[in-house]
């Protein structure tokens, strides 16, 4: 079974990644976990890769897919995968499609975890992280027993720039820009399948498992 997450960030589709991979039994693909382990294993696509990260520059997306690919080689790739913060942009997906259909092979499902803009917005304005060791925290969905306190240190906690409404919504400008497209695309493949991410997690999950099959 071969899933790609989509979704705006803040929709929640890496946790549903996570749990669909424990369900499943497939692993979790995330291509900057594939960056770090192929830089960190010295390999050739991973030092290809490292020069275009240490020049400040995007890895072109023919590597990104080279990375990809090779990834699914492995072994615990057998029964599938959940691929999730990629394909990002129309020409990622084209280059997935055919690098997969080369190898004789497809993506079964492109799950949608839908969420209004203005949830996301509220849902990452929630969030808070502790200065000291860094635990994160949410002031509806997992508040600290004392406000503004780390319960694990007892540090101040913040909201970091990435969850303040304005970098929110200026992330999801670009989201709508360049993956908004990728819903389209995966529609007219016929292997979208959207499920309402404005639910409670386990909600989302159960759709998710309706349409994948127990």
């Amino acid at each position: 079974m071969k899933i790609i997450m989509l979704g705006a960030p803040g929709a929640g589709k890496g946790t549903q990644a996570k749990m669909i991979a424990e369900k499943y039994s497939i692993p979790h693909i995330s291509t900057g976990d594939i960056f770090r382990a192929n830089i960190k294993n010295g390999t050739e696509l991973g030092k290809k890769a490292k020069t275009y990260m240490d020049a400040g520059q995007l890895v072109p997306d023919e590597l990104v897919v080279d990375l990809v690919i090779d990834r699914f080689k492995e072994d615990d790739c057998k029964n599938g995968y959940v691929l999730d913060g990629f394909p990002r942009t129309i020409p990622q997906a084209e280059a997935l499609t055919k690098a997969l259909s080369a190898i004789d092979e497809k993506i079964d499902y492109a799950i949608d975890v839908d969420v209004p803009d203005e949830n996301i917005v509220n849902r990452m304005a929630g969030r808070r992280a502790c200065v000291g060791c860094g635990a994160t925290y949410h002031i509806k969905y997992s508040p600290t027993k004392v406000e503004g306190k780390c319960d694990k240190c007892g540090e101040d906690l913040i909201i970091r720039d990435d969850d303040k409404p304005e970098t929110v919504l200026s992330r999801l400008e670009v989201y709508h820009k360049q993956t908004q497209p990728l819903i389209d695309y995966y529609t007219e493949q016929g292997i979208l399948k959207s499920v309402d991410g404005t639910q409670d997690m386990k909600d989302v999950f159960q759709d998710i498992i309706n349409i994948l099959g127990e």
